[in-house]
Order: structure tokens, then sequence, then C-alpha cells
């Protein structure tokens, strides 16, 4: 009888959540780049170079000492500067490959080592970025859809079909 704990494919559901992720908002493109509903907020292109940049943040959060970058203010000015959706895409391409690189690399071990001390998830295992990456990723998604609506256009189902 196999009494050791259940070994989850972490990189899987970061990739699906990727395919989710493209599929639903595969009817933007480029001319979209800068549409935002209001002024305050953040663009198409930026909505996606956000995403990437936490997937990144995420991942480096878990793995350099000093933790996770809380410099907020900072990684917004960077992200106010995407203006084009294909660049955008290719950081989150970019992103995923890093984070799924990342978790194939890791034995169940290394990934059940507690996360740095600080106020952003300290003391939950380094695999519970996962779960983190998933939700967020989702939530832009979700944001995205409606921009794609509030753009005339029908954003496809992201499970498929």
């Amino acid at each position: 009888m196999n009494t050791s704990a259940q070994v989850y494919d972490f990189a899987a559901q970061i990739l699906a959540s990727q395919e989710f992720f493209d599929r639903s908002t595969s009817t933007l493109d480029e001319s979209d780049s800068e549409f935002r509903p209001r002024d305050e907020m953040m663009t198409v292109a930026q909505q996606v170079a956000h995403t990437a940049h936490t997937l990144e943040w995420f991942l480096d959060g878990a793995t350099k000492p000093d933790g996770f970058d809380l410099n907020f203010e900072e990684q917004a000015k960077a992200i106010s500067r995407v203006n084009s959706l294909t660049i955008a895409r290719q950081k989150l391409g970019a992103a995923f490959v890093r984070v799924v690189d990342f978790l194939r690399s890791q034995t169940p071990e290394q990934l059940a080592r507690q996360l740095p001390p600080g106020p952003i998830m300290a003391g939950q295992p380094v695999s519970d970025i996962v779960w983190a990456m998933v939700e967020h990723t989702a939530h832009h998604r979700g944001v995205l859809t409606v921009y794609t609506r509030l753009l005339g256009k029908v954003p496809p189902m992201p499970y498929g079909g």
C-alpha cells in the first residue's frame, strides 16, 4: 500500500490557466492595446503585462532570500509604460514558461518548504503560489472579458469549445 502523499502536477495547473487566459482573450488584438474603460484603469496591454509581472513576482517572492518585493509603486510605473498587447502577450508567455520550468525542476520536498517571512503568504508552502497565480490570472482574464465586451466583441468560453 502506498502511503505517501499524492503528488500534484502543479505545472499542469499553470498550463491550464495559461490556456484559459489565452483562449478567453483571443479576440483582443493589437488595435485594442490602449483601450481602458476609464482613465484611471489599466489598458488591455497593461492588464496582460500586469498578469505577466505578477506571475514573475510570485516566483521571485518564493525563491529569493528577500521574499516578495513590496515596492508596488515602482512595479505599477513599469506596467504603466506597456502600450502594446503583442509585447504584453510575449511577456506573459515568457512568464508562464519560467513558472512551469521552475515547478518542473522542484522536488515535492522543495515545493513543501515554507515561504519567507513577511506579509505575503508567510510560512505557507512554496506550492501555494500556484493557487495564488491561478486565481490572480483568472481575475485578470475576467477583467479582460469585460473589456472585450465593452469593445463590442464576444469573448470565447475559456474552457474550450
